[in-house]
């Protein structure tokens, strides 16, 4: 039996939080659905992060991106939502999100947001 798609990102502790490392994630076979057609978008999601104190875990990541199958969303918007969520779950040391649309209407989309956890004086932007 499979598991529910779920929206919650559950972590763990970084087992280096002294150490500055990148985990790279891809996610070939993310879905949504267009928020005008309702007709299925398809994409790859790429995720860059620099853990501070948290990692996510890995299953609570694939179920997180599975509760997008039913939704309609907006390109832009969902790889917005994505990289907010990780931020809030996380708070890492910085974060790239990219959405790799696949065609559709003869145009290829990709979306990549980024965020950079602000130094000890600094604005974050």
């Amino acid at each position: 039996m499979s598991s529910p798609p779920s929206c919650t990102l559950e972590t763990f502790a970084n087992p280096r939080p002294g150490r500055d490392y990148e985990i790279r994630f891809d996610c070939p076979e993310f879905t949504c659905l267009c928020p005008k057609t309702g007709q299925p978008d398809f994409a790859t999601i790429r995720i860059r992060y620099a853990p501070d104190t948290h990692c996510v875990e890995l299953k609570s990541l694939k179920l997180y991106l599975w509760s997008f199958r039913e939704r309609g969303a907006f390109h832009e918007a969902v790889t917005n939502e994505i990289c907010d969520d990780l931020v809030a779950a996380l708070q890492p040391r910085r974060i790239t999100v990219e959405g790799d649309f696949m065609v559709r209407g003869g145009i290829h989309t990709v979306v990549v947001v980024e965020y950079r956890k602000a130094s000890p004086g600094e604005a974050q932007g």
